[in-house]
Parts: C-alpha cells; structure tokens; sequence
C-alpha cells in the first residue's frame, strides 16, 4: 500500500447496503405506476433529507399524512417497516472491506442515515463493527454533500484528505468530497470499485 493512502470510507447505501424504498413498496403497491407515482410525489427523497438530518421520522411520516390522509397507512409504513427498505447487504463489496482490513487499512463509514436506523442496521450487519469509526448525518444534523461533514469526518477522525480514500454511489458527493481534496471513487458496481483500489495500490 502507497505510503500517500492509509483510509478508506464508505457510504453505506448503495455500496455497502441495498437500500431501496422500492423493496418495501412492492409489498404494498399492486401497481409498479402506482409507485412510482406515490414515490415521486409523496414520499419523495427530498422529503426523506430531513430525516437523514435528524428529524423524527415517525413526526414526519404523521405530519405528511395529515397532509394527505388517502395514503396515510402507505405514508406511515416508511417509518414503521424502515427495515423492509433493505434488500440485504452487497456481500461483494463487504468482500473488498474485509480485505482492506485484513491489510491493515483504516476504514470508516461516513453515511446519510436516519438516527433511529443506525442502531438497527448495527444489530442487523456484523460487518459494520469492523469499522474504525462511524459518521452518521442524522446524528450530526449534516448531510452529504455539504462540505461540512467531510470536514467533521477529517478531524473526528484525524484524517488527511490527500491520504483518504472516499467511496460513494451519488456523483454529487462524490464531487463535493474532491473540492476538499480526499481521493474520491463514484461507485458503480464491485468490480469497478475493486478494479480503482487494484489502481490505488489498496488491494
């Protein structure tokens, strides 16, 4: 491993967790439209940022089912089946954080999560003990992409930017991660990751 890299983070969905609220709503929807509608129009993502910010989940989901009575037992089940929203972890890429702790390589989660879910997805995941640390937006009231949080991250952490490895499924964090200078990689697949750390002398 190249002395100029010695930590590796990771988002947590999309690249290390199969987080999507569609696995849970196709156990409610009988029509995929339906869906799609109710989940661009209602229980949108960017209603969702505010929980990932710390807002109660359970305060918003009753909030925004006021707003909407017609879908309120579809509005609720967000907060009270949060786990059926898992399709079970990307065992692939939990394959490449064992190596990269096997080698000797720090590695951290920095992740936009719900605080009330981060303790359940601990309880659920073995793997997310092997980390060094935890950054979890709800708990910071930051999210990414906001500079902010890396920033946090770096310092909690003591973490040089230029000898840090960032890994994250939203091209947007990814970009805010490289203004500040940490090494960032837009995942697409495990093998592309595994392909870019093989490159970075990681693995």
């Amino acid at each position: 491993m190249p002395a100029a890299v010695d930590a590796v983070v990771f988002d947590l969905g999309g690249v290390l967790i199969d987080w999507n609220p569609r696995h849970l709503y196709r156990q409610l929807f009988d029509d995929e439209a339906a869906m799609e509608d109710f989940l661009a129009t209602i229980c949108t993502l960017e209603w969702h940022v505010a929980h990932d910010l710390g807002e109660s989940t359970a305060d918003s989901c009753a909030e925004l089912a006021r707003q909407h009575p017609e879908h309120a037992a579809m509005i609720n089940a967000w907060a009270e089946r949060s786990e059926d929203m898992i399709g079970g972890a990307i065992e692939e890429t939990v394959e490449i954080l064992a190596e990269l702790r096997k080698a000797g390589v720090r590695c951290y989660v920095l992740s936009n999560m719900e605080p009330e879910t981060f303790p359940l997805r601990l309880e659920r995941f073995e793997f997310l003990h092997w980390f060094d640390g935890h950054l979890i937006s709800g708990m910071e009231n930051l999210v990414k992409p906001d500079p902010r949080i890396f920033r946090r991250l770096l310092r909690r952490f003591d973490l040089q930017p230029s000898r840090t490895v960032f890994i994250d499924d939203s091209v947007v964090n990814v970009e805010a991660a490289n203004e500040i200078g940490i090494k960032a990689i837009h995942f697409e697949s495990p093998e592309q990751l595994r392909s870019q750390l093989e490159d970075i002398g990681l693995l």
